[in-house]
């Protein structure tokens, strides 16, 4: 059976309404799905709606900018009571820092003489979702002619963008808005839930005695299926996994898919996440909250 645990929506960096995403996974065959917007459970009622029309199993789920002591990471949450005022207020405070960090940048990206259109930050009332900052502040053609210049490159990725002008120390650093795992902690033993190291082997990983300690304080699972890793993690991390007694799941982390000139459109094209492949997955699929 496919599954599919990672997914993101127009409610947070996804392009996807949940409805639409809904749609395009039933395409690929998925019989299980979780709503991972970040910091947002906005999309997961209309997620909800539309698995039930496409007979899809849908899991509550969520990710979170995490830091425990000096170590930066995403986590998942899945199965918790997404009703909590206590969570909304978690969600709420970290989404109103992060609209403070991009804006302080976009103010000087402004100042610095590049066009920013006043009510761009109006158009995202939950996460605000750097990959479609940057989409609009580079349709201007000012903002992408002066850009081509100063990066000295003809195609420009948004990659370049980002480094450039949104995590560069003399504009700013837009902030991801992390969350104390420890809080974390305290609030799942009021609304339930696992929680799952997200696609640790991405960039620089996490260090196996960091896992260790989170395992210890509450950690329940670790994504083992993602894109974002290779043959050889995906081996590291089950062993991983199996020495600490914590569940496997798999995403894809799916955004968008490509389509003008791309072969590949998407991962979902090359990339299948088994139930029977991930240890322990049907402790999340069968605590699902019944809403």
């Amino acid at each position: 059976m496919l599954i599919d645990l990672q997914l993101h929506s127009t409610y947070s960096d996804g392009y996807l309404s949940p409805t639409e995403l809904v749609k395009f996974i039933k395409s690929k065959g998925i019989k299980v799905a979780s709503l991972t917007d970040h910091n947002t459970v906005a999309g997961l009622h209309e997620f909800r709606h539309a698995c039930r029309a496409n007979d899809i199993k849908s899991i509550i789920g969520l990710e979170l900018y995490v830091r425990f002591g000096h170590t930066k990471f995403n986590l998942l949450w899945y199965n918790f009571d997404d009703d909590n005022p206590e969570l909304h207020n978690m969600l709420r405070k970290s989404q109103i820092r992060r609209r403070r960090s991009v804006r302080k940048i976009l103010n000087k990206l402004e100042k610095l003489g590049f066009v920013i259109d006043e009510k761009i930050l109006d158009k995202y009332t939950h996460y605000v979702p750097i990959n479609k900052i940057v989409d609009e502040f580079s349709a201007d053609k000012e903002n992408m002619k002066r850009m081509k210049k100063e990066l000295g490159v003809g195609n420009i990725r948004e990659e370049d963008i980002i480094a450039k002008y949104f995590q560069n120390s003399e504009i700013g650093s837009i902030s991801p808005s992390y969350i104390d795992f420890k809080k974390i902690i305290e609030l799942k033993k009021k609304i339930g839930g696992q929680l799952v190291l997200c696609h640790p082997g991405k960039y620089s990983g996490i260090k196996k005695e960091v896992i260790e300690r989170l395992k210890e304080k509450g950690l329940d699972g670790i994504e083992l299926l993602s894109p974002h890793h290779s043959y050889r993690a995906v081996c590291f991390f089950q062993q991983l996994a199996r020495d600490l007694n914590l569940i496997e799941t798999g995403g894809s982390d799916f955004h968008c898919y490509r389509e003008h000139g791309h072969i590949i459109q998407h991962a979902l094209q090359y990339y299948k996440i088994k139930k029977e492949l991930l240890w322990g997955v049907d402790k999340i699929i069968e605590n699902n909250n019944k809403k």
